[in-house]
Parts: C-alpha cells; sequence; structure tokens
C-alpha cells in the first residue's frame, strides 16, 4: 500500500501565516502539522509516500527532505493548480499505479493515528473506506448519509442542508477502482474535481464503499481556532520531559515537555505545556494547552491555550490566552500614559480587543 499526501493548498482561511508558511508546515504542539501525519502512515506500516505539492513546494521540500527522518521514502508529485481533491489522486497516476492507498489531507490531524483503519483495510479490501466523524455543523465539509444498515448512500460536497451531521474526515482509503472514477466525473460548479463525486460514481457504479465513524478526535487545522483546539488535542498526550535548564526558583506542575537548551527562571509552567529548543521563560507564567517554539522569549507574561511560533517574543504582557503568535512577532505593552491601542497589522489580519476604556477627559 502506498499514501498520498496533499500539501498543495494556498491556507487563505490561516492568513496572515500563511503568507509567509505554508499551513502544513505551522507547528502544532511545536511539529509540523504535516509531520503528525507522516508519522502515521509511517505507524501505519507504509513507506511509498507521494506529497501533492503546489506554490509552497520548496518549503515543503526543505521541511521533510527524502523522508528518511520519518522512515519513508518521499515523491514529490507538482499540482500546477489546486483543482480539487480528485485531481491530486488524477495527476498522482504514475506514482500511484496499480495498488491500493490511503489519501491523506496534509493539514489534518488524527490524533491515535490510522493504524487500525490501514489494517482493516487490507483485510477488507473494498474500492473505497471512508472516515467520518459527526459534527454539530457539517456543512464546510464533504457530508456522507447512511441507511439504516450503516451503508454509504450519498454523499454531499459542503451542502447548505445537510442531511445527516456525519462529516467527511481528511483520510480515505482506495483500491485502484478510484482512477476510473476520477476520469469520469465533471468539475464541480466551483471547478474543481471533488473527491465526493468521485466516490458518489463508485457508488453509483456498484462499487463497494464502506464507511467507518470514528470516536477519536480528528481536526482540520484550517483556522486559528482548529490549531488551537488541535494543539490542544495533541498536548493532552504530551510524555512530560525536562530536559532544559529550571532553577530552583521555578515550579513545573503537570506534563511538560522541556527541550534540552531551553531555559526556566522564576516561573511556574503548568501542564500540558511544551518549550522548544533555545526558548527562555523568565518571571512568567505559562498555563495549560500552550506551546512555546524554538527561540521564544517569555519575560514577565502570562500565557495560556496559545501557540507560540518560533522566534516570537511577549515581554510585560498579562492575560493572554487563545491564541497565536506569528514567527518572530514582538508582543510587549502599550505606554502607559496612552489611553489607546497601537496596533501594527498586516493585511488579512484579526485582532481582539477589550472594548472597555476609561472616559477621556477632553
Amino acid at each position: 500500500m502506498k499514501a498520498l499526501v496533499l500539501s498543495g493548498g494556498s491556507g487563505t482561511r490561516l492568513r496572515p501565516f500563511t503568507h509567509t508558511s505554508a499551513e502544513q508546515l505551522l507547528l502544532v504542539a511545536n511539529r509540523p502539522v504535516l509531520f503528525h501525519g507522516l508519522d502515521a502512515i509511517a505507524d501505519a506500516g507504509i513507506t511509498d509516500v507521494g506529497i501533492v505539492v503546489g506554490e509552497t513546494a520548496d518549503e515543503i521540500r526543505h521541511a521533510v527532505g527524502d523522508g528518511s527522518r520519518f522512515g519513508l521514502d518521499i515523491t514529490y508529485i507538482p499540482q500546477g493548480e489546486p483543482l480539487g481533491l480528485a485531481h491530486a489522486v488524477l495527476v498522482s497516476r504514475e506514482f500511484l499505479g496499480d495498488e491500493d492507498f490511503v489519501m491523506y489531507l496534509g493539514d489534518n490531524i488524527v490524533v491515535g493515528g490510522i493504524t487500525e483503519f490501514v489494517d482493516a483495510f487490507r483485510v477488507d479490501r473494498p474500492e473505497a473506506r471512508i472516515l467520518l466523524t459527526r459534527m454539530p455543523d457539517p456543512t464546510a465539509f464533504g457530508v456522507v448519509e447512511l441507511d439504516g444498515s450503516g451503508a454509504v448512500v450519498r454523499l454531499e460536497e459542503k451542502p447548505a442542508r445537510p442531511r445527516s451531521d456525519l462529516a467527511l474526515v481528511g483520510v480515505y482509503l482506495f483500491s485502484p477502482a478510484v482512477h476510473e472514477a476520477v476520469r469520469s466525473i465533471a468539475p464541480s460548479r466551483h471547478g474543481e474535481l471533488e473527491i465526493t463525486h468521485a466516490i458518489q460514481w463508485l457508488i453509483d457504479h456498484g462499487r463497494d464503499v464502506r464507511a467507518t465513524t470514528i470516536s477519536g478526535y480528528w481536526k482540520d487545522t484550517g483556522d486559528v481556532s482548529d490549531m488551537l483546539e488541535a494543539n490542544r488535542a495533541v498536548l493532552e498526550g504530551l510524555r512530560p520531559c525536562i530536559a532544559g535548564e529550571v532553577d530552583t526558583a521555578s515550579e513545573i506542575a503537570g506534563r511538560v515537555a522541556i527541550a534540552e537548551s531551553a531555559r526556566v527562571h522564576g516561573s511556574r509552567i503548568v501542564g500540558p505545556a511544551i518549550i522548544g529548543p533555545d526558548a527562555i521563560v523568565s518571571g512568567s507564567s505559562i498555563g495549560p494547552f500552550t506551546s512555546i517554539a524554538e527561540g521564544c522569549r517569555i519575560e514577565d507574561s502570562e500565557i495560556e491555550f496559545s501557540i507560540v511560533l518560533p522566534g516570537a517574543s511577549i515581554r510585560g504582557v498579562h492575560g493572554v490566552e487563545a491564541s497565536v503568535i506569528g514567527r518572530d512577532a514582538e508582543v510587549s505593552p502599550a505606554p502607559a500614559f496612552r489611553r489607546a491601542h497601537r496596533l501594527v497589522l498586516g493585511d488579512h489580519s484579526k485582532v481582539q480587543i477589550s472594548s472597555w476604556s476609561p472616559p477621556r477627559s477632553w
């Protein structure tokens, strides 16, 4: 069995972060989202992996390399334009050959991995197996309708009025039969070849398509809130390891990982939390579900349930939560004599500030 990992999207929902980095390389628990998927593929015993790349191909190649660090053999497959998931299968035909394969969306995380699903597919070998999860509002995803026996009846791509609460998880398992399906479908109204249409083609032509509703955690890290939730879920399984320098004036509580070259002075860290290499935490409080990446500086500050990307600094700021701080960003307090917020924001940025302020004297 082979694996096809899709990493060609432009990540518009994660701007401004994706102006400077591929969305699949944004960090969750101090590790690129894409790496979590590659780990899951390797754990499932799959070694031959094709990565579909687009405009961020050079970044992906630089980060992943030949795949040897994951125990994988990587082939890069260019996709000129992101014309749909089924189009990614179409352009990968030569790499996939006539083998079964798992298709994994590179911005997705399945906590607990995919090994059990891959093993079941190897035994049963339907034409396709799709993974589903229940969502209160699945309108942003492919939605699946099952009959009373649990058989797949219908798939719809981002329906305005979903027929069920079952959304497609970004992991699919296919036999070579899917190649006929992707060649047979027409572009959707969005101009894309939808994988939901290809799977529906298989169903309509009497092919064996099965579904599994997963009980574990899955997240499409398509926006900031999803990234924070994925970070929380991954940190839930964090293995504590204090390898860096922690002075006697500091307190470590719960599951905390501190990299070997990190330094913690006069601070309190409550896990699950992770502190990356060369990071410095001084006189600060780091709360649960926080990832501090490589080379960050946190001084005289409080932060929790947040992601701080490499090289960022937070100095003299308290009450930071549910935040993603970009690479090399600087967060500091405004001058005390000003009763106003001073902001320098890039295009497509989002900021939330307290709407209350003391009345002005003028």
